[in-house]
């Protein structure tokens, strides 16, 4: 899924420099060419920055994931020099430049292995040769070999182990879901086969076409050194994984204690990260990332081992996976400022945005309404009236996906709420006897699948949702939450359909109860036109292009 990288910029006035003038803005971009002359990224590079002559301490800044930083500084000439040498195939590269930062201009420095101070890299830890490379290269290294995967209720991250397809994730990330899809870049996303899902040992085995891996570099898993390497309390790791939100990350913590054979760590993973690879400091895989009563846990290598040996016997039957490519989020986001002027002419007033079937409530939720009403909540929430947790702004477990409110259409499909006839029954016999009792209400049929219809034509969702709300401590309620491409619907249909489904009544296992819902034309031209900014954006990103 993609989502905008955001750099750190520091916004900080020097001692000594001049007053008064514009700042400029020092990009900074550290790379390193590896003994295949491929270049890569230097995450996690620790800079200082120190004004001449100095006149305080040294501002320390830190690369991106991709190698990159931001720095907001007053006219002047500056000293940017490495904290700390970066080892890569047994050589330490450190830099030390001067640049003149001049008034509301852009400085670009480049630090490569040509300008690079070099030497021999330090002795690992508890070693006498020297460390082949940073732990900080792991993630350019690997991290076209890490996925993030989805399922209607979850998303985690897995990691390419074979050629043949394979991916290898937690068990507890992902759950018993059957629906899982794989999505190796922003542009890239297949379905997947779960082969095995080992609750026991938390670790599943997903296959995907191999075809869609060609170009990935599986990470080895060692499973032949055969003998168990317990997890030590104090042993460094590093993790790697593909958040909800943001770019693929790495993480460095050290095991804090051992539970049975699962390391528990002290770094915390963000949403979504868990199910990836999990690293020593030398570049050999240990495990994977994982959960253990809220912290971060490691799943040993070895049980990775062991449920890839019984997903390769399953694929020997399995059918082989699909390899077409499905929808995925824009790449573009919806314009910030075109949000928040429609959120101050009170646009996107979901009232008018909802249908109704016979048993579901359904609602689209475009970036316009979602803002406005997370907006809405948040004011309802600083004057202390918030209510209930319920409401359009609330998406469950979902609700990260919507935090930055992607350029996307979203239906939310609730079941209704309904009194029984014998609830209806019992009431009145009780208001006979003098007892006034309030309805007693319970959701009808719960929902099961959705499908849309742009005229004749099946649109496939980019994200099939699901969000289960508890009502009580015994009931939930099962909602849709389908994510659709912008552009899905429009006035290029004909007719926008919807067919609803309930769940099979438990009693009679008979076929799903089917509604089919069109949608008002005027309705699909308000959707439309919410999103025309974010069209007019692609549209000149289209024109600007070379």
């Amino acid at each position: 899924m993609f989502r905008a990288l955001t750099l750190a910029i520091f916004f900080a006035v020097l001692p000594g420099a001049a007053s008064g003038q514009e700042p400029g803005v020092l990009h900074v971009k550290v790379t390193l060419t590896n003994a295949a002359r491929t270049s890569m990224p230097v995450p996690r590079h620790a800079l200082l920055i120190s004004d001449n002559p100095p006149t305080s301490s040294p501002r320390r800044v830190v690369t991106a994931p991709d190698g990159t930083a931001n720095v907001r500084l007053p006219p002047g000439s500056y000293t940017v020099e490495s904290d700390e040498p970066v080892a890569l195939d047994g050589r330490a590269y450190q830099w030390t430049r001067t640049v003149v930062i001049a008034a509301g201009r852009d400085v670009v420095l480049e630090l490569t292995s040509e300008n690079a101070e070099v030497g021999a890299a330090a002795p690992a830890s508890g070693s006498s040769a020297p460390a082949a490379n940073d732990a900080s290269l792991l993630l350019p290294q690997w991290q076209d070999s890490v996925v993030a995967v989805w399922t209607p209720e979850a998303r985690a991250s897995g990691f390419v182990v074979d050629a043949a397809g394979l991916v290898v994730t937690s068990y507890r990330a992902i759950g018993s879901a059957s629906a899982v899809e794989v999505q190796l870049s922003p542009t890239v996303k297949v379905a997947a086969r779960v082969l095995v899902a080992d609750r026991a040992r938390d670790v599943a085995v997903l296959w995907i076409d191999p075809a869609t891996t060609a170009s990935v570099r599986p990470i080895p898993l060692d499973c032949a050194q055969g003998a168990t390497r317990p997890f030590t309390r104090g042993q460094r790791v590093v993790a790697i994984g593909s958040p909800l939100r943001g770019s693929k990350d790495s993480w460095f913590g050290e095991v804090v204690r051992v539970e049975t054979r699962i390391g528990v760590a002290d770094f915390r993973l963000p949403s979504g990260s868990t199910g990836g690879p999990v690293f020593n400091p030398g570049g050999g895989v240990v495990g994977i990332s994982s959960v253990v009563d809220k912290d971060a846990g490691i799943v040993p290598v070895e049980d990775a081992c062991e449920v890839v040996r019984s997903a390769e016997k399953a694929m020997q039957t399995a059918q082989r996976p699909a390899g077409t490519l499905l929808p995925v989020e824009p790449l573009w986001p919806f314009p910030a400022d075109a949000l928040d002027a429609a959120a101050k002419r009170s646009v996107g007033n979901l009232s008018s945005y909802q249908i109704s079937s016979s048993d579901f409530d359904v609602v689209f939720l475009t970036p316009v309404s979602v803002y406005g009403a997370q907006q809405s909540a948040q004011q309802a929430n600083a004057r202390g009236g918030g209510g209930s947790t319920r409401g359009p702004a609330d998406f469950g477990s979902w609700s990260g996906y919507f935090a930055d409110v992607p350029p996307v259409l979203a239906v939310r499909v609730t079941p209704k709420l309904t009194e029984s006839f014998w609830t209806t029954v019992a009431r009145g016999a009780a208001s006979t006897q003098g007892m006034a009792l309030p309805p007693i209400k319970h959701f009808k049929a719960g929902f099961s699948r959705l499908r849309a219809f742009c005229g004749d034509a099946e649109v496939t969702p980019i994200h099939p949702f699901t969000v289960e709300q508890r009502v009580s401590e015994t009931d939930a309620v099962r909602e849709g939450l389908y994510v659709f491409d912008p552009q899905a619907f429009g006035p290029h249909c004909k007719a926008v359909k919807l067919v609803l489904y309930s769940e099979k009544e438990p009693e009679t296992k008979g076929p799903e109860k089917q509604d089919t819902r069109v949608v008002d034309p005027k309705m699909i031209e308000r959707i439309w036109q919410d999103f025309a900014p974010h069209r007019a954006l692609l549209a000149t990103t289209r024109d600007s292009r070379p």
